[in-house]
């Protein structure tokens, strides 16, 4: 297996891959037919020389694929609109794009901050009461990280109890499974791809997983006696930790090293829970989306 550096994430009903400067997403209408749209990927980080130092990529990849992911998420909700108003002009087409960005942005720190706050700053309240047993940071710091972690399945666990949720993981595994049948050199068609696994080590899934590790070690250096400044330092880490997070995944993506390998085996298992079994129609969605930007052919053969 090689990396194809090919990703993508799933959207309400279709998927969006990227590769390099484009990235497509193919959606099921509700007509049973797929639409796609393929655009050129613009990060929003100004200076592309900072994406290509380590740990400092990694904040601004973590920021671009939330951008991303909401734009694209956006597009395929699009279909799915209950009631469609009457045509817009152009002067209102280009104001609703305004007020769609601005609504994205607006999303994107929302969600970043809600992630800190539940992920990063609950834990640590909570962990808190353990005091009362113990005077070892040690054990404070292991137990506020299994606290983030159990945080975090809970979190994942209650979400796919939905049906709308449940067939976006659906979808989300047929993108694992386009990219690991290409990454294996097999055809991509859906026979090969029902055959490939569900499960991927550059997975989103098992970056947060790494994140949940990795803040563990990080706020094991934590000294500060006061709560606030506490507090304070574990949400002015979280970029770091991103950062940290991300290098890891991306030498888990591109190495089938044992020791990488049983690193990896955690955020795998985890994955069950986010990726499902898709049906033939979700795998041909996946298809469309991954051959849009992506000539996997050539890329075999120079490759494989």
């Amino acid at each position: 297996m090689k990396s194809s550096n090919i990703g993508g994430q799933a959207v309400l009903e279709g998927i969006m891959m990227r590769n390099g400067g484009r990235y497509s997403v193919a959606v099921r209408r509700p007509d049973g037919e797929i639409t796609v749209d393929v655009r050129d990927y613009h990060s929003i980080v100004p200076w592309r020389s900072l994406l290509k130092i380590p740990f400092i990529r990694g904040i601004f990849s973590f920021i671009d694929s939330l951008v991303l992911g909401m734009k694209t998420l956006m597009f395929s909700a699009s279909f799915y609109e209950e009631e469609e108003g009457p045509a817009l002009t152009e002067k209102e087409a280009s104001k609703q794009e305004k007020q769609d960005r601005i609504f994205m942005a607006a999303t994107v720190v929302l969600a970043v901050a809600v992630a800190i706050a539940l992920f990063m700053v609950l834990p640590y309240f909570l962990s808190v009461f353990v005091e009362k047993f113990t005077s070892s940071r040690m054990v404070m710091t292991i137990f506020e990280g299994v606290i983030r972690v159990v945080i975090f399945l809970a979190y994942i666990f209650l979400i796919s109890r939905t049906k709308d949720i449940r067939r976006t993981f659906m979808y989300h595994g047929a993108e694992h499974k386009c990219i690991n049948c290409i990454e294996h050199g097999l055809e991509l068609n859906v026979e090969n791809v029902r055959r490939s696994s569900k499960q991927h080590k550059r997975c989103g899934t098992s970056f947060l997983f790494f994140v949940m590790i990795v803040s563990i070690i990080f706020c094991f250096f934590i000294t500060a006696e006061s709560q606030v400044a506490r507090v304070l330092i574990r949400i002015a880490l979280f970029p770091l930790i991103s950062g940290v997070s991300y290098e890891i995944i991306r030498l888990a993506g591109n190495s089938d090293n044992v020791i990488v390998n049983l690193l990896s085996r955690p955020g795998l298992w985890v994955q069950n829970m986010t990726t499902k079994e898709p049906d033939d129609s979700m795998i041909e969605v996946g298809i469309r989306a991954v051959e849009e930007v992506f000539d996997w052919r050539t890329w075999q053969k120079e490759n494989l």
